[in-house]
């Protein structure tokens, strides 16, 4: 009788032996790692680690070899297009548009596409901002803001979420409901992959956690075995790992 076999899922995600040079100097260097459907995945690393070279790279926005696939095909390298590809970016600078409404600010990435009410709707409900839907998102407090910038991410149905400093500026309480947001997110079946500095945010939110210094990848794995990790504590604190 012959042997069942289970299909291994095809990654959202695959970064194969990226690499990135800015003149004579490496940025990275023969980064891979996947992230899979429903799976956070966190990089850290000190500052100039090149963690958001990497975001760059995915988004098409630096030179690059090595390759970045989606569901398996491989993505050109200077591509902009990320809706195209189901990829979703929040920025560190939240690039909302001062002037308009927490609505129309969401609306912008679905503007005329079929469905865009009822989609807008469902983001303005799922992160509590009905009742400022018409407000100037320029009044209204920042972490209130990031959650605009989120909506926004989302409204036009990614199937890759890329967080860079999501809880960047935000408070204890306002943490926690990014972290139960963004665990909701992937259980949608987005694939999440963000860039964050706040440790304890990371560990909790986080199924695989990839550590970059120097451009290089250090440590990889579950939260647990990163935070033990010799080589981890070495990069961000200069403690020399001991055999």
């Amino acid at each position: 009788m012959p042997m069942s076999s289970t299909a291994v899922p095809v990654p959202r995600l695959s970064v194969r032996d990226l690499t990135v040079s800015f003149g004579g100097l490496v940025a990275l260097q023969d980064v891979c790692f996947d992230v899979a459907p429903g799976q956070v995945v966190a990089l850290i690393g000190p500052n100039g680690a090149g963690k958001t070279t990497v975001f760059n790279s995915i988004c098409g926005l630096v030179r690059r070899r090595g390759d970045i696939l989606l569901d398996g095909v491989a993505v050109p390298r200077r591509t902009v297009a990320l809706a195209r590809h189901g990829v979703a970016r929040t920025l560190q600078g939240l690039g909302l548009f001062d002037g308009l409404t927490v609505r129309e600010n969401i609306a912008v990435p679905v503007a005329r596409t079929a469905g865009a009410g009822a989609r807008i709707s469902a983001q303005l409900e799922a992160h509590g901002l009905t009742e400022v839907a018409d407000v100037p998102v320029s009044v209204l407090p920042y972490p209130v803001r990031k959650r605009v910038a989120l909506a926004r991410a989302l409204v036009s149905g990614a199937r890759l979420l890329l967080l860079d400093e999501p809880a960047g500026g935000l408070g204890e309480e306002d943490i926690a409901s990014l972290a139960a947001t963004v665990r909701s997110v992937a259980a949608s079946g987005c694939a999440v992959l963000l860039v964050e500095h706040h440790v304890d945010f990371v560990m909790g939110v986080a199924d695989h956690i990839v550590v970059l210094d120097f451009g290089r990848v250090i440590a990889h794995g579950a939260p647990e075995d990163v935070r033990t990790d010799p080589r981890v504590e070495e990069a961000y604190l200069g403690v020399k790992a001991t055999a």
